[in-house]
Order: structure tokens, then C-alpha cells, then sequence
């Protein structure tokens, strides 16, 4: 396929999967001055998106979280303002690598995850990487291979799932925004979800008697949103614990449901 042909037709896909989809609600919403107070440079922002988009992703990887931004304070050179200044960084399906503010996902489900003893030059490397980044393409094929499966019942087994999710060109001048950060984290080999090799007797007689497995890289396009959430090496990151919940503290209304809830 031609590449005015594919920019044409991921164009048009772009903007249909880029629309809203009927009914989405929010559950636990984070006001984005508390996300703000909290976050730190380099955390992901896992994003519970209601876009046509989203349910593809979803459905790919059996998660709740299908977007991912990366928050990169004010290396932007914007500040820190929650509703203005562009302190995340991410790859948005049909702006491209763009910088946005917390206030983007005021009104979604989020979950934050932390890199753990990430060191503050590996920090500077990671935000250095994704600002470079900045005004690449979203990658085309990756929107044109994720329409093939909002069918109602798509014809995709459980275990090729992941597979499935080696999508886009490999063009390095296009992202996928799972992709752009995992490549983030990996130029300075910190891991994600690393393929981890078990070493046997010999093995370790090679590198040593006190080394018991090795990790090795993944392909960055087989990474996902909800990698950072399962991954053993990130902490999640929970606003209203953060500032000191106290459970004895909230205010109850009177009856057993909400008043919108059906009895």
C-alpha cells in the first residue's frame, strides 16, 4: 500500500476511533492538583480512555488502561500549571508526540506508576528522550492494525494477544504511546517487563555463582499501559493515600445507596 494511500486511510480511521464512545463512566477521578502535588518526574500516568481507540486496546490486552502519558515537570519550559502547562508527555493518535497538561484527565479514571530508584541523571536521560520525540507522527499502521478489532467478537485467541500488540511501521519518526515510553525506560536499561532467563549449573559458572537468571530487553512495540501497572519494578502511586487518608475522617450520606442508584 502506497504511503498517501496509508496516510489517507489512517487519517480517516484516526478520527473515527478518536471519537467518544457512549456510556463511559469514571469511578475514582483524582483531582490533577492532588496528581500534581504527588508526581514526580519520570512517572507514568495510566489513563482509562472512552475513546473507540480505547476499547480496541482494551480488549488487546485485558486491561482497564489503554493510554499513557509520561510527566516531564517543567522541562518544557511552560511551568507547572495543572490546567495549561504541558508537564506530560505523550503520543496522542492524531496530534503525534505532543506535550499536555494534567487537566487533560481531569474527568478519567488514572493510575500513576513509579519508576523505583530510578536515578536522577537516568531521569534526566528518560524525560530527554521523550522531549525529543516531541512532534514525531502517531504511527498510521498501528491505528489501521487496532481497527481491525473493535468487531463486536473479534476473532483473536487469548494467547496471541500479546503478539498482536507488535503493531505500527517501525518508523522511528512514529510513536505509539506505550511505545515511546517503554523506549524511554529501556534506553537506560531500566526494566519493564524484561524476558527473564532462568540459568542452569554451567550458565552460571560463566557469569558468576551468584548470578541466578538474566533479563533481556523486549521488543519496545510488544509493550502495553497496563505493563507499568503489573510490572514489578514500578510502584503505584495512589493521590489521595499520598496526602494522608484517614478513613474516620469522610463524611457519609444517609441511606445505604447513592441517591442515583436503583434499590
Amino acid at each position: 500500500m502506497s504511503g498517501s494511500i496509508l496516510k489517507t486511510i489512517g487519517g480517516w480511521l484516526a478520527g473515527y476511533l478518536n471519537k467518544p464512545i457512549k456510556g463511559y463512566q469514571a469511578f475514582s477521578i483524582s483531582d490533577p492538583v492532588k496528581l500534581a502535588q504527588v508526581m514526580r518526574p519520570c512517572d507514568v500516568l495510566l489513563v482509562e480512555g472512552d475513546r473507540r481507540l480505547s476499547t480496541a486496546i482494551k480488549y488487546l490486552t485485558q486491561s482497564t488502561w489503554s493510554h499513557a502519558a509520561i510527566y516531564v515537570g517543567d522541562a518544557l519550559g511552560q511551568g507547572n500549571d495543572v490546567e495549561t502547562a504541558p508537564v506530560l508527555v505523550e503520543a496522542d493518535i492524531k496530534q503525534g508526540v505532543i506535550g499536555v497538561p494534567l487537566g487533560k484527565y481531569a474527568a478519567y479514571n488514572t493510575r500513576i506508576c513509579r519508576a523505583i530508584d530510578l536515578t536522577p541523571e537516568d531521569q534526566q536521560r528518560v524525560i530527554a528522550y521523550v522531549v525529543s520525540k516531541m512532534g514525531h507522527a502517531y504511527d498510521l499502521k498501528n491505528i489501521i492494525d487496532l481497527a481491525r478489532y473493535l468487531l463486536p467478537m473479534p476473532p483473536v485467541p487469548s494467547s496471541m494477544r500479546r503478539r498482536m500488540l507488535a503493531l505500527g511501521s517501525g518508523d522511528p519518526t512514529q510513536a505509539i504511546c506505550s511505545s515511546l515510553i517503554a523506549q524511554a525506560f529501556q534506553s537506560v536499561r531500566y526494566p519493564i517487563l524484561p524476558h527473564v532467563e532462568e540459568l542452569d549449573t554451567p550458565a552460571r559458572s560463566r557469569y558468576g555463582d551468584t548470578v541466578r537468571e538474566i533479563l533481556y530487553i523486549r521488543h519496545h512495540s510488544l509493550f502495553a499501559p497496563r505493563d507499568f501497572d503489573i510490572s514489578p519494578y514500578f510502584q503505584v502511586i495512589k493521590p489521595t493515600i499520598e496526602h494522608c487518608f484517614d478513613y474516620k475522617r469522610l463524611v457519609w450520606g444517609n441511606g445505604d445507596h447513592a441517591p442515583d442508584e436503583a434499590a
